[in-house]
C-alpha cells in the first residue's frame, strides 16, 4: 500500500467519510509501525472509535494509555498531548471524528 503523507509523517491510508460545518470524519489505517506522532489541538476533541486490530492511544496531562479494541472508543480534548499507534507497533485501522474549532496540528517533541 502505498503511504500518505499527513503533515511531518505518513500513513498507510486516509478515507473522508464525511464533513461538515461542525464535524470532519475520516477512517486512517496505520500499517505496522506507522504511528501519528506526539501532537494536540488548538480547539478541536478527537473522538477515536477502532475498527481493527488493537489501538492505543496515548496523552499527557493526564498521562493515559487507551487500549482499543474493534467496536471501543475514546476521545482527546483540545490541547491535550496524544500519540497514535497500534499496540506494539502492528497494523490498526480507525475512524477519527473531529469536531468544531480550528484543527490546528501542533507538534510535541516526543
Amino acid at each position: 500500500m502505498e503511504k500518505i503523507s499527513e503533515g511531518d509523517f505518513e500513513i498507510a491510508g486516509t478515507v473522508l467519510i464525511a464533513e461538515g460545518a461542525d464535524m470532519e470524519a475520516s477512517v486512517l489505517t496505520l500499517d505496522a509501525g506507522d504511528s501519528v506522532p506526539w501532537h494536540y489541538h488548538s480547539e478541536i476533541t478527537d473522538y477515536f472509535v477502532c475498527l481493527e486490530g488493537e489501538l492505543v492511544v496515548e496523552t499527557r496531562a493526564p498521562r493515559a494509555e487507551h487500549h482499543l479494541m474493534p467496536g471501543q472508543r475514546c476521545a482527546v480534548p483540545p490541547k491535550t498531548a496524544h500519540y497514535v499507534h497500534g499496540r506494539d507497533g502492528t497494523a490498526c485501522k480507525f475512524l477519527i471524528v473531529q469536531g468544531v474549532g480550528a484543527y490546528d496540528y501542533v507538534a510535541v517533541r516526543g
